[in-house]
């Protein structure tokens, strides 16, 4: 067998048994070796220097085999022409690991439940580390921000490469932000988080492994979004360029050659139409003409690339360039393949589960879950994690209903605080959160900071059913005909109708809400959907009332502020007030104009962003800014509650999440590329 050496002068050949490689040390058993400069992780040549060692790099045996599945790869060179010439090093958790095995997963549908299994082998070119408070390198080996926080730098690592061993470099980092972010034909309209106050910022590459993002005005919290969002700050330009008209200006007659309409539907048939990551590839949105492009899916950087995709599931292979080795110069990661079930149905996916067919799971997964799951760990061969999360189940009614009658109730602010009050959050937190939870009032911010007036945890929070009555008595909202049930002021009949879908909100919960409600006269209608069915209806204004999941740490909410402005979150999460956003986006053009209140929330998101934070000014602004959320009631809270976290026994390196969240991104800061499979 032979081994590729790293040395300071060079990369030569050597037989194994001729030196000894770096040591097998690991975050439980460190062996002496001094920590980086981040946690569990180095850059090689500290690594090197910290373990006095010259690294040998060893890949996969069966990378050749991946690569074959690759469609339109190229063969394989040596892993040290594969890996950049300064790879990451990870520290592995408990013990370097061995290669082999399938990760099986599960998810709701294509695009539905997808983000925790995608999590598992994302990269950005950051991340924070699993404490949940430091940013460390990832695909970018660093950074720099000047002193204003209006130029933020990265330097990428030299010789990194795309899935299928094209370079990677800053002109694709450029090409995403220039050419598919900020290009209406891919997104509408630009994403928050590519923009500072609305404005654009401007990227530059003085050189194939830096680039400069100016910012028009100060963004901080920039760097955390990269840390931890779905949207990756890079697209393969050698890939994707050649169909983009300002890239290739034969893109159109190319794209008709294989039988697109334009360059653009080619784009859309890989990237999707916005920058949501797991968009199905053309194996199921062109399978007629599959054959004729370029490759079954766009190149990754990403620890494994999909192969094979249909309505029931997709299956992925390791990426034969991933950037990672660990600390005896394995190239990870580990696990050879990963093989993801669909499954919209939520008894479908407690019994895979329960049944130990599964390897990891969270997203889905509800506290009211947990019993069931906890009973039959020893039977399933798993382990539950239960764990605290950063967003609460909350309750939002239509402001901007297309039915008039209903938009005039629902858009006044006594009714929506009147309805919160209907809520008996303690029978609700003993009956479905089995007594775990932390009421709470929705505030925007989860955590909310400790400069924050306590108050606003408690607003609207007292189970008052009297008080709600009179409010609705006074609103005009009787009960004309007898039935026990309260007309709309006119004497048409008040149905609201509860959709919520299994992945955002626990039926439980709904039901009991339901049942609270209709004590105080208000009758509606519960009915469980998929997810898409829900974001469907949601998108098209037709929800009477938004129940999902909804909260950000400060962090997140300094680089994106979609909280913050109609509709109040992303495609896949708790939005209201949709014909607000028509508005905003359209610059008054049509939809609705908000009232003041809204303005105000947007103006003073687009300052907070851009003000130092932990001054009293920012403190200022902050609480203004809950204030004018709660007291507003636009979104209705129930608790703080843990979450289950699924994972088989089989799963080696897996270690205790901090959150069960999805605002870290789910698993993306507990480094899946070490994982590894114990038959």
């Amino acid at each position: 067998m032979k081994r590729l050496l790293y040395s300071s002068a060079a990369l030569l050949v050597l037989p194994f048994a001729a030196y000894a490689n770096c040591p097998a040390i690991s975050v439980a058993d460190m062996g002496g070796v001094a920590p980086g400069a981040f946690p569990a992780q180095y850059e090689l040549g500290d690594f090197q220097t910290a373990a006095g060692c010259t690294m040998a790099l060893s890949e996969n045996p069966a990378v050749a085999d991946f690569n074959s599945q690759i469609r339109n790869n190229p063969a394989l060179p040596a892993v040290a022409d594969r890996l950049p010439s300064e790879p990451l090093v990870v520290v592995p958790y408990a013990s370097t690991g061995k290669y082999g095995g399938t990760l099986d997963a599960l998810s709701n549908a294509t695009e539905a439940g997808t983000s925790d299994f995608m999590s598992i082998r994302h990269v950005n070119l950051v991340r924070y580390s699993d404490d949940l408070e430091t940013i460390v390198p990832n695909v970018a080996k660093s950074w720099a921000w000047n002193d204003d926080f209006t130029q933020l730098t990265f330097t990428l690592r030299a010789g990194h490469k795309w899935s299928d061993g094209q370079p990677f470099t800053s002109a694709d980092v450029k090409f995403w932000y220039d050419n598919l972010a900020l290009d209406p034909n891919i997104n509408e309209k630009p994403k928050d988080y590519v923009t500072v106050g609305g404005e654009r910022m401007t990227v530059d590459t003085p050189d194939d492994v830096t680039v400069v993002f100016n910012l028009p005005a100060p963004k901080p919290g920039l760097l955390a979004h990269f840390a931890t969002h779905f949207a990756q700050a890079f697209q393969p330009k050698h890939f994707l360029g050649q169909f983009h008209p300002d890239v290739n200006p034969e893109a159109d007659t190319l794209a008709k050659s294989l039988g697109f309409e334009n360059g653009y539907a080619v784009i859309r048939a890989y990237y999707g139409n916005s920058d949501w990551m797991d968009t199905a590839t053309p194996m199921l949105n062109s399978p007629d003409l599959v054959a004729k492009m370029p490759g079954d899916a766009a190149p990754t950087l990403e620890s494994h690339i999909v192969v094979r995709e249909t309505t029931e599931g997709r299956h992925f292979v390791a990426n034969p360039y991933f950037h990672m080795i660990d600390t005896t110069g394995q190239q990870l990661p580990y696990i050879n393949e990963l093989d993801e079930l669909f499954a919209n149905d939520q008894e479908v996916r407690l019994l895979k589960l329960v049944n130990g067919e599964v390897d990891y799971k969270s997203q889905s997964l509800q506290l009211s879950d947990a019993p069931l799951m906890l009973e039959n760990q020893e039977k399933g061969n798993y382990t539950i994690q239960l764990k605290p999360k950063i967003s609460m189940q909350t309750v939002s009614f239509n402001v901007t209903h297309a039915d008039e009658a209903k938009r005039a109730v629902f858009g006044d602010v006594r009714f929506r605080k009147a309805m919160s009050e209907a809520i008996d959050r303690d029978a609700l937190n003993s009956t479905a959160y089995f007594g775990q939870g932390a009421l709470q009032q929705y505030t925007g911010f989860s955590p909310l900071p400790e400069y924050i007036d306590p108050k606003w945890k408690t607003y609207a929070m007292e189970f008052n059913p009297d008080g709600t009555k009179a409010v609705l008595d006074e609103l005009g909202l009787k009960d004309v005909d007898g039935d026990g049930f309260r007309e709309l002021p006119d004497g048409a009949p008040l149905v609201i109708n509860l959709q919520f879908a299994t992945q955002g909100i626990a039926g439980q919960v709904v039901e009991l809400i339901s049942q609270n409600w209709a004590n105080v006269g208000i009758k509606s209608t519960v009915k469980e959907v998929t997810p898409d069915e829900y974001r469907s209806a949601q998108s098209s204004n037709q929800l009477d009332v938004g129940l999902w999941e909804k909260g950000q740490p400060l962090g997140i909410i300094l680089g994106n502020n979609e909280l913050w402005v109609p509709p109040f979150e992303n495609y896949f999460a708790h939005r209201s007030g949709m014909l607000w956003a028509e508005w905003v986006d359209s610059k008054g053009a049509s939809g609705v104009e908000p009232p003041e209140y809204v303005k105000t929330l947007m103006a003073d998101i687009n300052t907070l962003q851009s003000t130092p934070n932990g001054t009293d000014e920012f403190k200022a602004i902050a609480n203004r800014m809950v204030q004018n959320m709660v007291e507003n009631v636009l979104f209705i809270g129930t608790a703080l509650t843990p979450d289950p976290v699924y994972h088989s026994n089989k799963l080696k390196n897996f270690p205790e999440f901090k959150t069960a969240s999805y605002e870290y991104y789910r698993t993306y800061p507990y480094r899946g590329a070490q994982w590894y499979l114990e038959e």
